[in-house]
């Protein structure tokens, strides 16, 4: 809530106290009669009457002009608002909703925060992008004020191809029927031809994992822009980089970095295939000491917690000044920086955490946050804020089981962990479809698959270069062109894991499953947790 709107809140209230004193006096006042109160002119009477109806009409309207729905006046004048809607039972998916929404403002998107039964067939018709977060109550019911939506909306025959879509649902894995109305409502806009900017996400009693795993993918469809701290800070733990090269010299894209990590002290811990390192970024030593330098701060200052100065801005956004010169005053108004997930490339077996990104640049050419971060300013030796997430919606089927593996660009960090993990545990039905520019320069990790594909690990290995002259040009017309093998494979039992870019990919991969075994049967692969995607 901004400080506007908690004033006119507060006001609303105090307005409401007074307007309900004074009828409260007025009833006495009748009550007691004149021995106990002295008697007054009836005229006296009747404005104050007058004047305590006044006061509640305002107070009534105080209270309504803070708690009214709005939309916001936060970015492009011509992009559409970003629907936010919320079902709750408790509160707790509203304040989510509130965060959601507050996060896209400060990247500059216009929203409009909704309850879900104030969400109609024509503002799902005029959103290009809607974010829900549903809670569910009781054995898989939708919370009481869903219902009409339910009743109103659910039941008529809409098409909305035009809108984009995520779910933040809410649940409690002690019940049969985990996030059942989160799960509806994704069911229910897929079917009417929404399409899902990134697959729902569960929460298990607000687990905290799961919240920075919705803001991590809220950052991305809000871009850097957006300098919301983490609402659960990471527990990190120190890592040592102690390796790091180019995977892709000479390519035509951006750099890709292969980095390998080792804990500060202990032994390396467990993870599955599939799992998440979520990095906390620093910002570049240069940077921190130009502002040191252009504020006149001195980086050795210590703080009141331990820390030094430069230490506590090097983890959090500049500010653009200092209002003084206390330290302790200026380290306590810093915002965070918020973490960054990436998809662990390497089985614990190998004795080491291994990470594959692309180098991100700015506009202006200077590298991304985070990116910036591991692949320019770390020196080999250097700690690494690291704290390992499971990630249970993309961890591998049981080893007897055939598995599916399509992804491009960096998302083959992810299927290596899948195929190293299947194949140190003798499982070699594996098929992998793997996309990038050009097979000299970003066919990453190659020898190492083609190798794993002569000694039978890999039963199937289809690659795609788009700037090569090849028969296909993405991974989805290798998938499409083999789509009778792809029946083959699913009817044998066959579990897909998709790995890689959110926009392009990841949707044309799942249309050629639609196209090529049907709404129905692809709609019971989601169920059955047989189609399991990790796309940013």
């Amino acid at each position: 809530m901004n400080p506007n709107r908690s004033t006119r809140a507060l006001l609303g209230n105090l307005a409401v106290g007074l307007g309900l004193l004074l009828i409260a006096l007025l009833l006495l006042r009748l009550h007691l009669g004149e021995r106990w109160w002295p008697a007054a002119p009836l005229a006296s009477q009747w404005w104050m009457a007058l004047a305590a109806l006044v006061v509640y009409a305002a107070a009534c309207f105080a209270l309504w002009w803070c708690t009214r729905q709005r939309d916001d006046d936060n970015g492009d004048s011509n992009e559409p608002p970003i629907l936010v809607a919320w079902s709750s039972q408790t509160g707790f998916a509203q304040q989510l909703a509130q965060r959601t929404a507050a996060h896209l403002r400060a990247a500059g998107h216009k929203t409009r925060l909704r309850a879900i039964d104030q969400v109609d067939a024509a503002l799902l018709s005029s959103s290009r992008q809607a974010l829900f977060v549903a809670a569910t109550t009781g054995e898989g019911d939708p919370p009481d004020h869903a219902l009409a939506f339910l009743s109103r909306v659910m039941p008529k025959p809409l098409q909305l191809p035009q809108l984009q879509y995520a779910v933040l649902a809410l649940g409690d894995k002690t019940y049969e029927h985990y996030c059942a109305f989160g799960h509806q409502l994704d069911e229910w806009l897929r079917t009417h031809g929404a399409q899902p900017l990134f697959d729902t996400v569960e929460v298990d009693n607000a687990d905290a994992d799961a919240l920075r795993h919705w803001q991590q993918l809220l950052g991305q469809l809000g871009g850097e822009a957006s300098h919301a701290s983490d609402w659960s800070p990471p527990a990190y733990q120190s890592w040592l980089l102690r390796q790091r090269e180019v995977l892709n010299p000479g390519s035509i894209g951006g750099k890709v970095f292969h980095l390998q990590l080792q804990p500060t002290t202990g032994t390396l811990p467990d993870w599955q295939a599939g799992d998440i390192a979520e990095i906390g970024p620093r910002q570049s030593a240069d940077a921190v000491m130009q502002w040191l330098q252009a504020n006149r701060f001195d980086a050795a200052t210590v703080l009141a917690d331990g820390r030094t100065l430069a230490d506590a801005l090097a983890r959090s956004y500049l500010p653009d000044g200092a209002d003084n010169h206390d330290a302790n005053a200026l380290a306590a108004s810093l915002k965070p920086l918020p973490h960054r997930e990436y998809s662990i490339a390497s089985m614990p077996g190998e004795g080491s955490l291994q990470l594959m990104l692309r180098r991100q640049l700015r506009p202006d050419g200077t590298p991304g946050l985070a990116s910036g971060w591991l692949c320019d300013y770390t020196q080999i030796g250097d700690s690494i804020d690291l704290r390992l997430r499971s990630n249970s919606n993309f961890h591998p089927p049981a080893n007897d089981t055939p598995l599916i593996l399509i992804g491009n660009g960096t998302g083959i960090a992810g299927l290596r962990a899948h195929l190293r993990a299947r194949i140190d545990a003798g499982a070699h039905r594996n098929w992998l479809l793997f996309g990038e520019r050009n097979a000299a320069h970003d066919f990453h990790f190659g020898a190492e698959l083609q190798r794993w594909q002569r000694k039978g690990g890999i039963e199937r290995l289809d690659t795609v270069f788009s700037r090569d002259d090849g028969q296909f040009h993405y991974v989805q017309d290798a998938l499409a062109a083999h789509s009778d093998v792809l029946r083959q494979w699913l009817d044998d039992g066959a579990t897909i894991l998709v790995c890689g870019s959110l926009q392009g990919m990841a949707p044309a991969v799942d249309k050629v499953i639609i196209d090529a075994i049907g709404a129905d049967a692809h709609q019971a692969l989601r169920i059955a947790g047989r189609y399991r995607r990790d796309v940013y």
